[in-house]
């Protein structure tokens, strides 16, 4: 089960051109994000979110007493700092570093784990492999929670069974970073496509779910 969540402004962005992002969304939909989370074995982001928001990835809700899913950072050039939150906290919760290479030794010595997969031909991990590889290790739950790159790898691989959209009641504009990055369309026939199956408020945000055709 592969869930793709995104957290964007009507305009489908989620971050000014600067990288500004917290908080697109209201404190309640935060909370959703965490009840989600919670749900799945592991949450999945690319190097990029690694680098630029340093995230905890866990589930931070009052009474939450369940285990915190593993973390997945798809990191083809092995970026993601020893001092970061996600390497730091590796011996507590499981975190593992998805690259085409053997895992550096330092990240290794901070206690991430290292999962070797193929290439996109771009360096970046093949999003089926990806998902192969952690289904092997028993995660088989995941919750995609970005960037653009990383979103569209996922759509573009056709891999994608649940979308889960909070969007907040702003506009950034065109300058701003997309929630999905490239998809290489020639044709409206090639777009992924997708059921919606629920709508609901979260305060002033908007909550909703869609299913894969």
């Amino acid at each position: 089960m592969i869930t793709l969540k995104l957290a964007t402004s009507l305009d489908g962005r989620i971050a000014t051109a600067q990288g500004e992002s917290r908080w697109i969304t209201g404190a309640e939909a935060r909370a959703q994000v965490h009840r989600l989370r919670g749900a799945h074995d592991a949450v999945v982001i690319g190097a990029g979110t690694a680098l630029a928001d340093d995230p905890e990835l866990s589930v931070r809700l009052p009474g939450h007493s369940g285990p915190q899913p593993a973390r997945v950072v798809l990191d083809g050039r092995q970026r993601l700092p020893v001092t970061s939150r996600l390497a730091s906290s590796a011996r507590t919760v499981p975190t593992y570093v998805v690259s085409t290479e053997p895992l550096k030794p330092s990240l290794a010595a901070a206690g991430c784990r290292g999962v070797v997969v193929a290439s996109l031909g771009t360096g970046r991990p093949d999003p089926v492999a990806v998902i192969a590889a952690l289904a092997a290790l028993g995660l088989r739950q995941l919750f995609v929670e970005g960037g653009g790159e990383v979103a569209a790898s996922f759509l573009q691989g056709g891999v994608v069974d649940q979308l889960e959209w909070f969007r907040a009641p702003i506009i950034i504009g065109g300058e701003g970073r997309p929630a999905v990055g490239a998809l290489a369309l020639e044709a409206l026939a090639q777009a992924p496509r997708l059921a919606r199956t629920q709508v609901s408020a979260l305060g002033d945000d908007l909550w909703e779910t869609y299913e894969r055709i």
